[in-house]
């Protein structure tokens, strides 16, 4: 019976964190980011993390995606316990199996859109599979785009160029912060669909933090935090009930 819940944990979770603790500075300085958290994340889902400013949203998603160290606990990438690697080892598992996002873009200036899309498979010395590149590429409608480099591209090409270079390789997750923050409502509703068809279609798995009820809604579940615990657990979410449990969080 426990191989079996094992097992099954390993088949369904693409990440897990168990009991993590994230601090900051030291003796009377130390600033507490996450309290004891438990989370997994489920292979095939789109799932939002919420909370006001200061809850550690950032702070967790940053630790599932090996960015940055957990002070105590556990955190899984499938069955891979990336607590328990070297910085040389968390860089690789960064490089190959896992996808980003960010507000900012991150793309390099001087490279073109294609060159910025295939850059990570490029340095992890991988070819991505041609079909799935065209596919992605044309459902994010930048195919017409990909001779241009970002200064030739609004904020919204900017965003679905990142997401491209984050889902060709096929990653285990996809991380996004905020991914939406700096587009205007017409470019986020583009972004956003994409990323539901990057899950209900492609197999994708996403775990987004975002401050924007909209957004969360489009998530299949949204994971509360405040002061640094999980305070809710929401599926099938909608925009009223999200905004209802934000302003009971004061966020």
């Amino acid at each position: 019976m426990t191989a079996t819940l094992a097992e099954d944990r390993v088949s369904t979770d693409a990440a897990s964190v168990t009991r993590l603790v994230k601090t900051y500075g030291r003796g009377d300085s130390t600033v507490p980011a996450l309290a004891d958290v438990t989370l997994r994340i489920e292979r095939g889902r789109f799932t939002a993390i919420m909370g006001p400013s200061g809850s550690g949203k950032s702070t967790l998603l940053h630790c599932m995606a090996g960015l940055d160290s957990a002070t105590s606990g556990e955190v899984r990438i499938g069955d891979e316990d990336v607590t328990r690697m070297s910085e040389a080892e968390r860089t690789r598992l960064r490089r190959d199996r896992l996808g980003f996002v960010f507000q900012a873009y991150n793309l390099v200036p001087t490279l073109t859109a294609e060159e910025n899309i295939l850059l990570p498979s490029r340095l992890a010395r991988r070819r991505p599979d041609p079909g799935f590149y065209r596919e992605v590429v044309s459902t994010l409608g930048i195919a017409d785009r990909l001779g241009h480099r970002p200064a030739q591209m609004s904020g919204g090409q900017q965003q679905r160029v990142a997401m491209a270079r984050a889902l060709v390789g096929r990653p285990a997750v996809v991380f996004a912060d905020e991914p939406t923050g700096a587009l205007d409502s017409r470019s986020s509703g583009a972004v956003l669909g994409f990323l539901v068809h990057a899950v209900h279609e492609m197999g994708q798995t996403i775990v987004m933090v975002t401050h924007d009820p909209l957004a969360a809604s489009r998530a299949d579940r949204v994971v509360f935090l405040a002061d640094g615990y999980i305070v809710g657990d929401m599926f099938d979410p909608t925009p009223d009930r999200i905004l209802d449990t934000m302003k009971s969080l004061g966020g």
